[in-house]
């Protein structure tokens, strides 16, 4: 498999030149998108888009550089579906051709939403409704349809190779299988899927992607954040055990005002109350790292944060460390296999610092503790939206890159 090239953000001089930029709603991105590799057979051809350019010489014109794009649709156009949708526009050479959005609230609404948005700012982009059945994004036209049902969405008729399931809905294989059936090719799940799904986290499992996956799983935004830094402890120094802790800003889930909830502590105020809850993004570290199966848990604390989060891990490790030798590991990590996915801050920085950070993690080397040359404690940052989307782009990149 190829290696993939991931989007950095432009170094900030207080980040320790790793993943940070700052806040401008949308960044474009400073580094090259995946490769991809271009197939000829003819059914290549039936399942792609191909976009020829132009190319000027000095005797006029010459066929430029055929490019092989995935059709992409996105359902759900919420958090996680427009930040995806910025975070690809954002990218030069995208392997992927957005042309599809599900969302039912309507054209009017969606670009709206997709223009403005509160934790993000304005998107630097021109975007306009196009009739009832379109936006145009920087002259780029992508249909609107608008269905509950995946079933009845025209996946066949459009082509739609790869749909990015953001509802949080179809998370299982029969809910995801129905784009199948619509007559996608592939879906790439923007949460933790549920059953025998395959689940990938870009920087630790992702180069075991198989072509023949049809329905895979991102993960958790949480997930993405824990893996990286956990699989360094593990490997330089050896988990035993560990519990972990995010303190996690609210989400759609949970209730503005008190109101009915399945989870009784999310049934009241989000903006208003610390809520804990569960969170099964330590167990799910052990999807992508087997070898710590049975060795991590945790909880989520929801706090009356828009965005930005952050985990505190306490593991117990087989050997003997202090807290410079801990740091230095994730420094070296972040400097060579982990770029672009982990990143270390020396600065004394709060949550907002890091909204719009493109890495996964952020390790704070200020806080990382070890108590006793075994028990080590580290928190590491994260933007639980615009990390998370760009992790999810990376994915399906790479699954651009494997296409067959």
């Amino acid at each position: 498999m190829a290696s993939a090239i991931l989007s950095v953000a432009k170094p900030s001089p207080q980040a320790n030149g790793k993943g940070f930029a700052e806040f401008s709603g949308l960044r474009n991105s400073s580094a090259a998108s995946l490769s991809f590799g271009r197939r000829t057979s003819d059914d290549f051809f039936s399942v792609i888009a191909f976009q020829t350019s132009a190319a000027g010489t000095n005797g006029g014109y010459q066929r430029g550089i055929t490019e092989a794009k995935l059709k992409v649709a996105i359902n759900g156009f919420g958090r996680i579906g427009r930040n995806f949708l910025r975070c690809w526009h954002g990218r030069k050479d995208s392997p992927l051709d957005v042309i599809a959005i599900n969302d039912t609230g309507g054209v009017k609404q969606a670009s709206h939403l997709l223009k403005y948005d509160s934790t993000l700012g304005i998107f630097d982009a021109d975007v306009k409704p196009v009739g009832d059945d379109g936006i145009s994004v920087d002259g780029k036209v992508i249909k609107v349809v608008s269905s509950r049902n995946p079933l009845n969405l025209p996946w066949k008729d459009m082509g739609i190779d790869l749909v990015i399931e953001g509802t949080g809905v179809f998370v299982d294989r029969e809910g995801a299988g129905k784009h199948i059936e619509a007559g996608a090719k592939k879906v790439l799940i923007t949460a933790p899927g549920k059953g025998d799904i395959p689940t990938y986290v870009v920087g630790v499992n992702a180069e075991l992607y198989s072509h023949d996956d049809t329905i895979i799983s991102n993960a958790s935004c949480t997930t993405n954040c824990l893996a990286p830094f956990v699989k360094v402890l593990d490997q330089k120094f050896g988990i035993i055990k560990g519990t972990m802790t995010t303190t996690h800003s609210y989400t759609g889930d949970q209730r503005l005002l008190d109101a009915s909830h399945r989870d009784l502590r999310r049934a009241r105020a989000a903006a208003l109350n610390i809520v804990p809850t569960s969170t099964g993004a330590a167990k799910a570290v052990a999807l992508v790292l087997p070898s710590l199966k049975g060795k991590l848990n945790g909880i989520a604390l929801r706090v009356p944060t828009p965005n930005v989060s952050v985990v505190d891990l306490v593991v117990q490790v087989t050997k003997k460390t202090f807290a410079e030798e801990v740091n230095a590991a994730f420094r070296e990590s972040a400097d060579k296999e982990l770029a672009g996915i982990l990143s270390v801050c020396d600065e004394p920085l709060v949550s907002v610092d890091f909204r719009c950070t493109d890495v996964s993690s952020t390790v704070d080397s200020s806080l990382t503790m070890v108590m006793g040359d075994d028990m080590v404690k580290v928190i590491a940052w994260y933007d639980n939206e615009w990390g998370y989307s760009q992790r999810v782009v990376d994915l399906a990149d790479i699954v651009a890159n494997n296409w067959k």
